[in-house]
Formats: C-alpha cells, sequence, structure tokens
C-alpha cells in the first residue's frame, strides 16, 4: 500500500490486531464450547458427514468428478466430464438454468487457469435446502 506515514502506521496497528488475536467475543465462544459433551461433538460430527456424503452422492450421480473433504464443509468437483471448461461460465448456467448456486474454482486458485474445470459446492446447509439442490441437479440438462 502507498499512503502517508501516519495512514500506514495505522494501517499496521489494525491489521496486526484483526490478524493475531482472536475477538474477544469469539475467545469467550470458544470457551463456552470446551464445556460442551462429547456427544454434542459426535452428533455434529455424523450431520456433516450425512449432508456431505448426501450431496457427494447426488454429485457423483449427476456427472461431477468430485473431490471428497476431509474436514471442510465444501466439496471441490471438476466440471471437465460434463463438457465444461469454464468454470465462471458454467457457475452463471448453472444459477440462472438450474438454480443453485457455486463458487468456480478458479477463485481459489493463484493462476486461475488451474482452476478453471473446478466449482465448489457447500453442504453445510438445511437438509431441505440439499433435498431442493439434489433435485434441481438431477434435472441438469445441456446447454
Amino acid at each position: 500500500m502507498i499512503a502517508p506515514p501516519e495512514a500506514t502506521n495505522a494501517i499496521r496497528k489494525v491489521h496486526d490486531f484483526l490478524t493475531v488475536g482472536a475477538a474477544a467475543p469469539l475467545q469467550e465462544g470458544a470457551a463456552l464450547a470446551l464445556t460442551f459433551p462429547d456427544e454434542y461433538y459426535a452428533r455434529l460430527t455424523n450431520l456433516y458427514r450425512e449432508k456431505r456424503d448426501f450431496l457427494a452422492n447426488v454429485l457423483r450421480e449427476t456427472g461431477f468428478r468430485v473431490y471428497d473433504p476431509h474436514g471442510a464443509y465444501y466439496i471441490m468437483t471438476d466440471i471437465a466430464g460434463l463438457d465444461w471448461d469454464n468454470d465462471i461460465a458454467f457457475t452463471h448456467w448453472l444459477i440462472e438454468e438450474h438454480g443453485v448456486a457455486v463458487v468456480p474454482g478458479s477463485s481459489f486458485y493463484r493462476d486461475p487457469t488451474l482452476g478453471r474445470t473446478k466449482v465448489r459446492f457447500c453442504y453445510c446447509k438445511k437438509p431441505e435446502t440439499l433435498e431442493t439442490a439434489a433435485r434441481l441437479l438431477r434435472g441438469l440438462r445441456g446447454r
């Protein structure tokens, strides 16, 4: 950033506090979460596993190549098998023609061309939202 010294000094201080220390409410939330019983986390784990498996299976069934997530609540997919090589165009098409929103894969790469055939789905949704997405994805038709 190019700015007068008094501005860069303030910017550096804000940056330091935002990136080094967690906000007090987040610390309090984390401390409270540590008191929850193990069963809470077991149920949460199972809930997210079920959602992940449900959406991943629908995506495979509808022609996406699925990269199984190992901890995130996102599923990265490859659309090359659906005859698409432009993640941005595919994202617009999927939203406009089928009502399903995804994130273009190129946004996750320093070199966007490396993600041109990838899109990311999120599965931390209500069950009825995932069911609707499944129905819409099963109705995919060509361009």
